[in-house]
């Protein structure tokens, strides 16, 4: 679809026919689907299809999560005009991709909602797509990493975070989004020596085998030396990439919940994401972004780019292999 044809369109989450193209609405107006995509639970000859997770009842501190899928959409408005820049390709146009919507739960059944969007996973990839799920607090990649591993067996995990998540908690039911990656390590969802946090900049004793990339060493030795250390852990294993908005310093992104300072600068993470082109992703998560604590915006804005780039690097994957 050009620009001549969108004067002709309206409102095209819902009523664009193709699901290949850029789009060329007005940003300001029109339904807040992520990068102007179709709103549709058909998935026949889908590639990738986003999905969002507005739940935020795992929080340690404050809550506000659950606008987050909201928030990313809307700011992604911003960005459907053209292919993404620095990737050499795009995505938009050779790939089809969909806003799936978001995942319907019950509130007051709380204990429910893991098994609820495990199944909403399950289904979407049983239908042949991978999925970048816009959250909603960091719980959320648990769940979803139940559905990858049935699929693709223990899985390697890039993990963008102030936090390592991986505290000591053999209680499986709680629902605890500090906690949820060494129940990962644990029941064999994510093979540690497979896998690398980037980012860290609080203590835990034990990171269970995973390799830490804090983030002074990324400050110090540069984005290029932090990916190519990690690439040579993932190497060509299926992939989960998680990113926890609270990676980036607080003067990137103000609105999470339990903001850390001396993290990553946007252009770092832009650029690691960019870098890490090849690596075999096959799903992804964008969570942490909290609008209340942010009314500039730029917090939504940095999710909707990460949530581009991480469309990129799986798509990159499936372009070249």
């Amino acid at each position: 679809m050009g620009l001549e044809d969108a004067k002709h369109e309206v409102d095209t989450a819902f009523t664009r026919a193709e699901r290949r193209g850029l789009a060329f609405e007005n940003a300001f107006g029109g339904a807040t689907s992520f990068l102007r995509r179709r709103y549709t639970k058909d998935l026949t000859g889908v590639d990738l299809a986003v999905t969002g997770v507005p739940f935020d009842q795992a929080v340690t501190h404050r809550t506000g999560t659950r606008f987050g899928p909201r928030a990313i959409r809307e700011a992604s408005a911003l960005q459907p005009f053209d292919p993404p820049y620095g990737w050499g390709f795009s995505p938009l146009e050779e790939f089809a991709v969909v806003d799936y919507g978001d995942l319907a739960f019950d509130y007051a059944q709380v204990a429910a909602f893991p098994d609820t969007l495990t199944a909403h996973i399950r289904g979407i990839l049983a239908a042949g797509p991978g999925t970048i799920a816009l959250g909603g607090d960091h719980y959320i990649s648990f769940p979803i990493l139940k559905a990858y591993a049935e699929k693709f067996g223990p899985l390697a995990l890039l993990h963008f975070d102030a936090h390592s998540d991986t505290w000591a908690d053999d209680d499986m039911s709680r629902i605890d989004h500090g906690t949820m990656f060494y129940k990962a390590v644990k029941l064999g969802l994510v093979d540690p020596k497979r896998s690398v946090q980037i980012g860290i900049r609080t203590h835990n004793d034990d990171p269970l085998g995973i390799l830490t990339i804090d983030a002074r060493e990324v400050h110090e030795k540069g984005p290029a030396a932090a990916v190519a250390k990690a690439k040579a852990v993932l190497g060509d294993h299926p992939t989960y990439v998680t990113f926890d908005i609270d990676a980036l310093d607080p003067a990137f992104a103000p609105g999470t919940g339990t903001p850390v300072w001396g993290g990553l600068t946007s252009w770092q993470a832009a650029a690691m994401l960019r870098d890490f082109a090849g690596i075999n992703m096959v799903g992804g998560d964008v969570v942490e972004v909290s609008p209340p604590y942010d009314t500039t915006g730029a917090t939504a804005i940095a999710g909707a780019h990460v949530a581009t780039e991480l469309m990129c690097l799986y798509l990159w994957h499936r372009r070249t292999r």
